[in-house]
């Protein structure tokens, strides 16, 4: 089966996705989650037909225009197709602030003109620097109240967003954003009862923050509790804030974890899966159950809780990759 990418032909395998394809004749076509999530993959369609399924998730707008997701799509007849628009993907935002969290955790919060009020706490934009250089990031803060998008950034050695936000970006540059795209927000409905259960690792922490946070500005008044994972003690922040947090709400419960920690210290040691499952609420049929972070703590930790008797349909959750 033939695919057209930019005037040029492809030759599909039996069953390939068009990113699947593309990369393989090594064509430079943004990716990450490679699971229909993030839509760094989008393309346009020009000629041929996609499937609903390579559209789960796109704006309307996005849709009539023939844009898609590439690594969902699977052809089933040929297909000519071309980049989709930049510019009218993304939004213009410029550095409000960019600082330290801890030894490894940069904070990011960057100020848009254009309207934002359909971000969600929990959801992600892709931040993309001058040079194109791409990577997806959870919202953790609401940014129809604070006017500005915050993002945590786990500072990886050499890796190419992180040596452009350590060195390169200053307060004021422009850069741009894409999105927002995500699943995992708080949904406020008429019944505020139920029990919430947070658990995050690493960076996995900022979009549960801002979960919670909306969660309690929208007047949920069943339990609620957040843990957060690190591998020592140091890999911890928003200690203060969480705790202060947990004073000020009586529903609200912060249970940071330290995988090699020590015992009698103000967190919990061991492994975070095996805290939350001992403590998960009585009533498990009710209780939501938010993930995120790493990929395989995500996908254990899903997995044990359905085993736990929870829903598998109240289980929400983004894994980085």
């Amino acid at each position: 089966m033939k695919l057209t990418f930019e005037n040029r032909d492809y030759l599909l395998n039996p069953g390939e996705t068009v990113l699947d394809c593309l990369l393989r004749h090594e064509q430079a076509i943004s990716h990450s989650c490679q699971a229909g999530a993030c839509q760094s993959c989008m393309l346009r369609l020009v000629e041929g037909e996609v499937s609903d399924e390579a559209q789960i998730g796109l704006k309307d707008t996005l849709k009539v225009r023939g844009c898609f997701l590439s690594c969902q799509c699977v052809p089933e007849g040929e297909m000519k197709l071309v980049r989709a628009d930049g510019d009218d993907l993304c939004i213009e935002a410029a550095i409000q602030e960019k600082g330290y969290l801890n030894h490894n955790t940069m904070i990011l919060r960057l100020k848009s003109s254009a309207a934002i009020e359909e971000c969600k706490p929990g959801q992600y934009f892709t931040l993309i620097t001058p040079d194109n250089v791409d990577r997806c990031y959870s919202i953790a803060n609401d940014p129809s109240v604070d006017g500005f998008v915050e993002f945590h950034v786990r500072l990886i050695p050499n890796g190419a967003m992180c040596e452009w936000l350590k060195n390169t970006a200053q307060v004021g540059m422009s850069v741009k954003l894409r999105g927002p795209a995500g699943e995992c927000f708080y949904v406020g409905d008429q019944d505020k009862s139920y029990p919430l259960v947070l658990a995050g690792t690493g960076t996995g922490l900022a979009p549960l923050y801002g979960i919670v946070r909306d969660a309690l500005q929208q007047g949920h008044v069943g339990p609620m509790i957040l843990y957060h994972g690190a591998l020592v003690e140091k890999d911890l922040y928003l200690v203060a804030e969480l705790n202060a947090l947990a004073g000020q709400y009586k529903n609200f419960s912060y249970r940071p974890c330290v995988l090699r920690g020590e015992a009698g210290q103000f967190y919990t040691a061991g492994h975070i899966e095996d805290v939350v499952l001992q403590e998960l609420p009585e009533d498990k049929a009710a209780t939501r159950l938010y993930l995120c972070g790493a990929m395989e703590f995500v996908a254990s930790l899903r997995k044990k809780a359905f085993l736990h008797g929870l829903s598998s349909r109240l289980i929400c959750s983004d894994s980085f990759t």
